[in-house]
């Protein structure tokens, strides 16, 4: 095993997860009236509306994935019964389906910010980079499914989920990665990289979810035309 090895799958997963929670605080205490998803609505809704439903409900259903995947040990699946073929076939038909509509969806939206002048003129550099970054990792990720999971059955809860335990549990191990198919290496990697610039990027939005808004009073809003 390589230094580079070492610093792919040790030194620089740890980098980005102190900057994510070091930039997290630092952000927070330095910067809170821009911690916000700077929402373009008003400049253009047809496609923001299809393309943000697209990726909000397909993203949701990849993170429930990526828990089951990486979190939960072969060994307790297998003593609740799901064989490795029945999990197999789930990972592999839901996790595509699942991927197909995140990639429609930040698709919908990279083009939107790409080709409406507006929005264009609006978006910051972080805003493309974040863009970029969810279509890259997304769509290793589906290739990662669809082209190698088909085609060689590869189990990455035998490699990468253990690998993910250990970084969690501060026992990494990075010879779990070294055999890994590449595309499952890009889509680590990009994802680590999400990671380290989620604090500097519209991306803290997802922390602050408005539960007070159901709570909330109605506005009113009177016309000062008495006589209207």
């Amino acid at each position: 095993m390589s230094a580079l090895d070492q610093f792919l799958w040790v030194i620089y997963p740890y980098m980005m997860l102190t900057i994510f929670v070091v930039g997290h605080i630092y952000r927070y205490k330095t910067d809170q009236l821009a911690w916000t998803a700077k929402s373009s609505e008003f400049l253009e809704k047809k496609s923001l509306k299809w393309g943000s439903m697209l990726f909000h409900i397909g993203i949701f259903l990849v993170f429930l994935g990526h828990v089951a995947g990486l979190l939960v040990p072969k060994a307790v699946t297998e003593a609740f019964g799901i064989s490795e073929r029945l999990y197999h076939l789930g990972a592999v038909y839901g996790g595509t389906l699942a991927g197909l509509m995140t990639v429609a969806g930040i698709s919908i939206l990279l083009f939107r910010r790409v080709t409406n002048k507006r929005v264009r003129i609006t978006s910051s550099t972080s805003d493309m980079l974040v863009a970029i970054l969810l279509f890259a990792v997304i769509g290793m990720g589906l290739l990662a499914t669809v082209g190698h999971n088909m085609l060689s059955s590869y189990d990455y809860r035998v490699t990468i989920s253990p690998w993910v335990r250990g970084i969690l549990t501060f026992t990494p191990d990075a010879s779990l990665m070294t055999g890994v198919p590449i595309f499952f290496k890009l889509h680590v990697l990009l994802a680590f990289a999400i990671f380290g610039v989620w604090p500097f990027t519209r991306l803290v939005h997802v922390w602050s979810v408005p539960l007070a808004y159901f709570r909330r009073s109605y506005i009113l809003y009177r016309s000062r035309n008495t006589h209207a």
